[in-house]
């Protein structure tokens, strides 16, 4: 077993208004009026209504090279994660020292030393922790490291698990590209961190992992991720994703719960990465998903945007806030592959 019993969440001090970011944008691109009226119609149908940065407003157009993007992200997403950590280890009442295993997600920079080993330190985390860095899972990478929690919690039933997400999408914003992918991007991506403590002991109220799946679809392998030259990250974002995703997923949640003597009509809540506002109405038609199944992840699209691989940890902590939900639920995440990484849960309730 594997129940997930506290989320701790942080996000950087900068709130960014969706107006503003459309001006800042078409201004740092240069685009004439019609460009520009054209990208303040995009951000207003995002659904998206504010968004955190660690960056100020006026400075996310910035020229930055390379080197400087990755010492602003080690700093600020050092910050996060350990602001995020504590959070979820204060609320179970635990120790840093009684962590086993903490797995950190990131895709919007790399550290070599990992996250998780520039976390012992200051977190406190004993010297014997095991550490697993997920680095190239993209959006998935939150339910990716769920994945891996659930597995070594079967193995290691004593153990606890510490996952820290963390993405600074702020940072990959491209002054010089004015591609519709690095203008949707800015429209939709959010920084912020999470953190989740999930442990095999029965909890008095929790969510537990029942079962974990990963699909590809290796003809969609373009249509996603990142591709890293001088200036940094640049975003690769196909406007078919969200009818990739719709076409893939139903088949591949459907063989996943029926595998378990399931099925969509089963469900009782919803855990989906909110994507984007296309993303999330192409899962609710292609799923047929009951009203009010998917009210936490649009909450979190709305208040803090796309977080890549910590969104669907924000939409965790939204659905453990709300009251742990009764009878069976689904986790579902999207990431470059594109992948579909999936999680069978079950809600404990006091």
């Amino acid at each position: 077993m594997a129940f997930i019993t506290h989320v701790g969440t942080a996000v950087p001090r900068n709130a960014i208004d969706q107006a503003a970011v459309a001006s800042v944008v078409a201004r740092t691109l240069g685009l004439d009026a019609d460009r520009a009226a054209s990208v303040r119609a995009l951000f207003d149908r995002t659904r998206v209504r504010g968004r955190y940065s660690v960056v100020p407003l006026e400075e996310i157009g910035a020229p930055r090279s390379l080197t400087e993007s990755m010492a602003l992200y080690r700093r600020h997403g050092l910050e996060l994660a350990l602001s995020a950590a504590q959070s979820c280890l204060e609320q179970a009442g635990l120790a840093p020292g009684d962590i086993d295993l903490v797995i950190t997600s990131s895709c919007t920079g790399v550290l070599l030393p990992s996250l998780a080993a520039l976390l012992v330190r200051p977190l406190g985390l004993r010297d014997d922790v095991r550490r697993l860095p997920l680095t190239e899972l993209g959006c998935a990478g939150g339910a990716g490291a769920l994945a891996q929690a659930h597995a070594h919690l079967r193995a290691f039933p004593a153990a606890r698990v510490l996952i820290v997400a963390v993405e600074l999408p702020s940072l990959t914003f491209q002054r010089d590209d004015p591609s519709a992918e690095n203008i949707v991007a800015s429209a939709l991506f959010g920084d912020g961190a999470a953190a989740v403590l999930l442990e095999a002991r029965p909890a008095s109220a929790g969510i537990e992992i029942l079962a974990t799946h990963t699909g590809l679809l290796p003809a969609s392998l373009e249509d996603m991720g990142f591709e890293l030259r001088d200036s940094g990250f640049y975003v690769v974002l196909s406007k078919n994703v969200p009818h990739i995703i719709a076409e893939f997923t139903p088949r591949v949640v459907r063989q996943f719960l029926e595998r378990h003597g399931l099925s969509l009509e089963d469900l009782a809540f919803c855990v989906l990465h909110p994507g984007g506002r296309r993303v999330l109405e192409a899962l609710e038609s292609s799923l047929a998903l009951k009203p009010g199944l998917t009210a936490a992840s649009w909450d979190v699209l709305s208040d803090y945007g796309n977080q890549s691989s910590a969104s669907v940890l924000f939409v965790l902590r939204e659905t453990l806030g709300r009251g742990v939900p009764a009878g069976y639920g689904l986790l579902a995440a999207f990431g470059p592959g594109i992948t579909v990484e999936l999680a069978l849960l079950r809600g404990h309730p006091c």
